[in-house]
């Protein structure tokens, strides 16, 4: 994909930056990333990750069990060089299935032996794991990596075991949260794992506390944002421009925002309301918007590439991420955008869900208000809205924060040395 979108300038930090640890993999480290689809538009932070690795010279292979199905992209995506394999996902008939194994069982002795591993797995992912499995081996790769611990996960579990190789895995929110998660499944996944990542202080206590036998070796590794690219950007100055930014789906509360703004309008304030982003509530969203009578208040931009919604958040006076925990139990675990638009000195306010007060601790770096509750998000809204000072006063220490905790580079080093570490272990263990 050519990169046709403007470049972001570097920015300058405020602070004295920790230095980012860039550990330099050992030469002979090869990592299989293993993602149900991609690219994905609204996983920009799997992107920040890999782009990080490169840089520091980790050779990363990419393993895809869907193709895409978005229609926008973001422009990282131009600059990743790794391969993407896309493994087989649809058609596979019985005799293709069971030769595939003959086949890949001569280059993996003890393949057959290992299938146990797969009961309980859908036969599409046993073929896919194999196929992983193959490339794996034929590739020189020396540990696979998947983020969500879904599908992506059961095939990086199957083909590591197949494989003789070690796995590990990032657990984010709808995979450790939702109603659909199968508690015995994720505790062999947590069993069989190398080494196991999630994204916040939250989200570690929820999975410590739930798997208590097999998650004690759960690490938190904050995603991160290449700082180079966010440009920070004092808000003493600016419309007052709400924006928000994220797939519509209920646990993004954007049908609060949609209420708060009407409350907003109710109380004669100036302003307007930007929200990026499309799904399944489309419909419903501009049904509300013109059932509250706010269509001039409030416009749905539909996805965007991520240059433009830089521009766009850096506009803005303020970013309402009104996250939800959805019916379901879907939740968000650390909103990247939350991240962004702290790194370039838009304001924040958001709710206290899951990992969220660990970026946004209110009247510090951003403004927290109950989930579901429009009136108190009108509240918040309102006061960055009229108080230049305070906006200033919380841009100027999120952006701290964000050098401080967010740094894309030294954050994908730990998870490096998670890689690594494993690596010497199995060199170790074969000394012995």
């Amino acid at each position: 994909m050519t990169n046709t979108y403007q470049q972001i300038h570097p920015a300058k930090s405020l602070y004295e930056r920790p230095k980012a640890d860039c550990l330099s993999p050992p030469e002979s480290c090869r990592v299989g990333y293993v993602l149900k689809r991609y690219p994905r538009y609204s996983e920009t932070f799997i992107v920040n990750e890999i782009l990080a690795h490169e840089r520091a010279r980790l050779e990363i292979e990419i393993f895809a069990l869907r193709p895409p199905n978005d229609t926008h992209f973001q422009d990282a995506i131009s600059r990743v060089r790794a391969n993407v394999t896309y493994l087989p996902c649809d058609g596979v008939k019985a005799a293709d299935f069971w030769k595939t194994i003959e086949d890949t069982s001569r280059k993996l002795p003890g393949l057959f032996l290992s299938l146990d591993a797969a009961v309980g797995a859908e036969a599409v992912e046993v073929f896919q794991a194999v196929m992983l499995a193959s490339q794996a081996h034929s590739r020189g790769l020396t540990h696979l990596h998947a983020h969500f611990a879904t599908s992506a996960t059961t095939v990086a579990r199957l083909a590591a075991r197949f494989a003789k190789l070690p796995y590990s895995f990032t657990a984010h929110a709808k995979d450790i949260f939702h109603d659909s998660v199968r508690q015995s499944d994720l505790e062999t996944k947590f069993a069989d794992a190398s080494a196991i990542v999630t994204v916040s202080d939250f989200n570690l206590d929820f999975l410590q506390h739930k798997f208590a036998r097999v998650a004690a070796r759960v690490e938190r590794i904050y995603n991160g944002l290449d700082l180079e690219r966010f440009c920070f950007r004092t808000p003493d100055d600016r419309s007052p421009l709400i924006v928000a930014v994220g797939r519509l789906v209920e646990k993004k509360g954007f049908c609060d925002l949609v209420q708060a703004c009407a409350i907003l309008k109710e109380r004669g304030l100036q302003f307007s309301c930007s929200i990026v982003g499309t799904g399944p509530l489309q419909m419903e969203l501009e049904d509300q918007i013109t059932r509250l009578d706010i269509k001039s208040q409030v416009e749905l931009l539909g996805p965007r590439p991520q240059a433009e919604i830089i521009s766009l958040v850096q506009e803005a006076c303020v970013l309402a991420a009104p996250c939800v925990i959805a019916e379901d139990g879907n939740r968000d675990g650390l909103p990247t955008v939350l991240l962004e638009a702290m790194a370039l000195g838009t304001p924040c306010v958001s709710t206290n869900v899951t990992g969220i007060p660990e970026i946004i601790r209110n009247d510090e770096t951003g403004l927290l208000v109950p989930q579901r509750d429009p009136a108190s998000l009108a509240e918040a809204l309102t006061k960055i809205i009229t108080s230049s000072q305070l906006s200033v006063r919380l841009a100027t220490s999120a952006r701290k924060l964000i050098e401080t905790e967010f740094d894309v580079n030294h954050n994908a080093a730990l998870l490096r040395r998670l890689f690594a570490r494993q690596q010497v272990a199995d060199v170790l263990k074969e000394v012995a």
